[in-house]
Formats: structure tokens, C-alpha cells, sequence
């Protein structure tokens, strides 16, 4: 098996991903929450879409075995393990500078969506708008009168989930910075990411 790459603390990273060829996301920690986007290349235009993988899927969390859907509803990636609880979230954008403003953090902070800039433009990329990502391993409970809350992770140190391209994709990973809220752990530090791929033979 080979070493897996380093996704540093607070950082992005970009990787081309051919289709039939898989990508394994890995949570050393336990508590970090991971943004993942898939984009279709060349245009970059059409993305992996929260909203109308949930019009398919019928729910709100993806499971092993189910597809997830672009913004053409074309299936763009199957989920074909997951050693984690099953607890990710579909609903709430990346962080961003605003979102950080908001929160009442002065200056600059680290945020996925400049994670998602830096990336793309690493690959020599142009960026286009940042669509919602799938946030692997973000634990937001829902209540019956629609309010939301942001817990800590239930994934566990070394747990994964691992995603087949059904297209040649663009995919992207940012190490959530998100300091200011128990998202990625009760200590609200962020943490590295570990990723594999397994290209097709």
C-alpha cells in the first residue's frame, strides 16, 4: 500500500483524479473535518452538488455505496468505504474570511475557501465560484424545528472513507481551520489530513 500524502493543518491540497481511479481520505486524529469538492474538467464548471445529491439520495448523509451527484446530475463518485460512524455533513458552505468576520475573529484567518483557491491554482487551474462542499466528517445534529448544531466529530484516529471517480474529475481537500467552534474537536485545534489514491490498473 503506499505512504499516504500530508494535507498540513489549515491547508488545501488539489489532485487529479482519472475515472475508476479512487481517492482515500484519511482522519489521523479522529477530529478533523475535511471540505471535499470534485469539479469536471476541462470548464471546470460543473461540480459535485450537495443539493441535487440529496434530491437523489432521499437524505441528508451519504453511505457506503451511494453515488454522489454533479450539478448536471450526472454521477460523479461512489463511496465505496467508510470506517468512520457515517456522520458527515451536506448542508453548511466553507468558511471564508466573511464567515470568520461573523464569528467576530479580527484580521485575517485561515479558511477552506482560499484552501480551494490555493489548490486549484497550484494544478495551474483557474478557480471558478466555490460550490457547497461535502464536509467529510463534520458532525452538524439537526433538531424537529430545523435548528442546527456544530458538535465535535465522532470519526475516531485513523478512520477514512473512501470515494471511485465515475468521471475524470478535479478533486479538492482542504484541512478545515475552523478554530472558533468545536468543529474539529473539543479542543478546536485543527489537525493534518492523510490521503491515498489508488489509481485504476
Amino acid at each position: 500500500m503506499p505512504d499516504p500524502h500530508v494535507i498540513p493543518a489549515r491547508r488545501g491540497h488539489a489532485v487529479h483524479l482519472s475515472n475508476g481511479s479512487e481517492i482515500e481520505i484519511i482522519n489521523p486524529a479522529g477530529t478533523q473535518v475535511v471540505d471535499l469538492w470534485a469539479l469536471c474538467p476541462p470548464v471546470l464548471a460543473e461540480h459535485m452538488s450537495m443539493e441535487h445529491t440529496r434530491v437523489v439520495l432521499g437524505r441528508l448523509i451519504p453511505q457506503i455505496g451511494d453515488c454522489l451527484y454533479s450539478s448536471e446530475r450526472r454521477p460523479l463518485m461512489t463511496i465505496t468505504d467508510d470506517t468512520s460512524p457515517g456522520i458527515h455533513d451536506t448542508l453548511m458552505a466553507s468558511c471564508d474570511q466573511a464567515r470568520y468576520r461573523m464569528l467576530g475573529y479580527p484580521g485575517y484567518h485561515d479558511n477552506c475557501r482560499d484552501n480551494f483557491v490555493a489548490a486549484l491554482q497550484a494544478l495551474g487551474l483557474n478557480p471558478p465560484a466555490v460550490p457547497a462542499p461535502l464536509n467529510l466528517f463534520m458532525n452538524v445534529p439537526w433538531e424537529p424545528d430545523g435548528s442546527l448544531r456544530y458538535e465535535p466529530p465522532r470519526s475516531r484516529p485513523g478512520d477514512l472513507i473512501r470515494l471511485r471517480a465515475r468521471a475524470d474529475l478535479v478533486v479538492i481537500m482542504s484541512a478545515c481551520p475552523q478554530d472558533l467552534l468545536p468543529v474539529n474537536g473539543l479542543e478546536q485545534q485543527p489537525t493534518d489530513v492523510h490521503f491515498r489514491l489508488h489509481t485504476r490498473a
